[in-house]
């Protein structure tokens, strides 16, 4: 009797047994998740673990990792899954994807991201931004940092959160991998709802319109994130007292684009967050020259002079970004409170004279040039209330305008609207 072959054939018998019983736990464990028992899976794979699974061949190595990966994963693909079981489903996935490559591991990766991005989505709008940002990280790292957009946004999160540190620390490495983050959307009318809806991609949008439920396709093109995130970079060290690192942070953006007028209002703002308005004033004039047409930077230099007392200047910037656009509400508005600007000067003088028949001819002509700026302000600010019906504070200004110059009728009629306004 040969007790050594009798020995090896119990023990390859035995070893045979729990092979059949450590897979069939997986098989069990897959089925379970098959069917929504997520905990019941995790009992199979820790049994199967206990068993030697990982030390079976690789088939079956990769066949646990990605059953533990969907266990962790959960429901609806993750969507309201705890962040700590979406970090262990990915590292499952990762495990399973390094021993092959398998669909299903690679298909789970992308539940795992997918989720780690909506959850974000419902921390930003629950104001967990710290927590949003965090997921909205692990979702670029799982992508082999290529969706370089899910940086940006948890950089925005920290921001949100006052962790300027670690925003800074984001932003600076969307800036040495040369992030742009401007795209092309694209669109189509949904033809039931008659609404223009963004799709994910140009394919989707494609099959949408073949399908007969979308029409009219458009596409826009989105902004450069560039000159956002260095002006970002430069008011986080602001808020932090670091006024030379700032403008060196807006410098380096500018390396490559000296031109940009993004760039350059995004300076010119710094300067102007550090109460250098002069420098500010300099800058928006050089960013007129490449963008003309912009009233928005007419209204921005008005406001500049404004502060810094040049108030002629400041109606002459408020004129030309009305003339470019008819309704700029704030323009008008600026221009009219431009134009009473030396209202305080004057009733100051009028306050300041005596009864003597002298001092009564001054206050009579101090008087009249006060009705003259009121003459000259009310046009701007009746065009600002019929842009704008419900604006308060033009009503109430423009009314008490018409008490001084002595038209009491049509005060009257701006009290009315004022207090019909209130109301509501």
């Amino acid at each position: 009797m040969n007790i050594t072959r009798n020995v090896f054939t119990t023990l390859f018998t035995f070893m045979t047994l729990i092979s059949f019983s450590q897979r069939g736990e997986v098989r069990d464990a897959e089925d379970a998740h098959e069917d929504g028992n997520y905990e019941k899976a995790f009992e199979y794979l820790d049994q199967a673990k206990s068993e030697g699974v990982l030390q079976d061949k690789e088939k079956w190595q990769v066949r646990y990792y990605i059953a533990k990966g969907y266990a962790h994963l959960g429901p609806k693909k993750g969507v309201g899954r705890s962040f700590k079981n979406l970090k262990k489903a990915a590292e499952s996935f990762e495990k399973s994807i390094a021993i092959e490559k398998e669909d299903e591991a690679v298909e789970g990766m992308k539940f795992v991201r997918n989720a780690l991005v909506q959850n974000a989505v419902k921390d930003q709008q629950n104001k967990n931004f710290s927590t949003a940002a965090e997921k909205l990280y692990k979702s670029y790292e799982l992508g082999d940092k290529q969706d370089t957009i899910y940086l940006y946004y948890a950089a925005s999160n920290y921001v949100q959160d006052k962790k300027y540190d670690k925003a800074v620390e984001y932003y600076k490495e969307l800036m040495d991998l040369d992030f742009n983050g401007a795209r092309t959307e694209y669109y189509a009318v949904n033809k039931e709802t008659g609404k223009n809806e963004r799709f994910e991609n140009k394919k989707f949008r494609d099959l949408s319109i073949k399908s007969g439920d979308y029409e009219k396709p458009s596409q826009k093109e989105t902004k450069s994130k560039k000159p956002e995130i260095a002006k970002n970079i430069a008011l986080i060290y602001i808020q932090q007292g670091k006024k030379e690192k700032a403008l060196d942070a807006i410098e380096e953006a500018k390396a490559n684009n000296p031109d940009d007028p993004a760039l350059l209002q995004a300076e010119a703002d710094i300067y102007y967050q550090m109460g250098n308005v002069e420098k500010y004033d300099k800058i928006m004039k050089r960013i007129v020259k490449l963008r003309p047409n912009d009233p928005n930077l007419y209204y921005n230099l008005g406001v500049a002079s404004d502060k810094n007392g040049k108030i002629e200047d400041a109606k002459k910037y408020y004129k030309k970004a009305i003339e470019l656009d008819p309704k700029f509400v704030n323009a008008y508005i600026n221009l009219a409170t431009a134009i009473l600007a030396k209202e305080d000067k004057i009733v100051k003088q009028m306050n300041e004279l005596g009864m003597s028949d002298a001092d009564q001819k001054k206050y009579e002509k101090l008087k009249e040039k006060k009705k003259k700026y009121y003459k000259e302000a009310l046009p701007y600010l009746k065009e600002a209330i019929k842009l704008e019906p419900k604006n308060i504070g033009a009503i109430q200004t423009l009314m008490n305008m018409y008490y001084q110059l002595g038209q009491s009728e049509k005060a009257e009629k701006f009290r009315k609207k004022l207090e019909k306004v209130q109301s509501k």
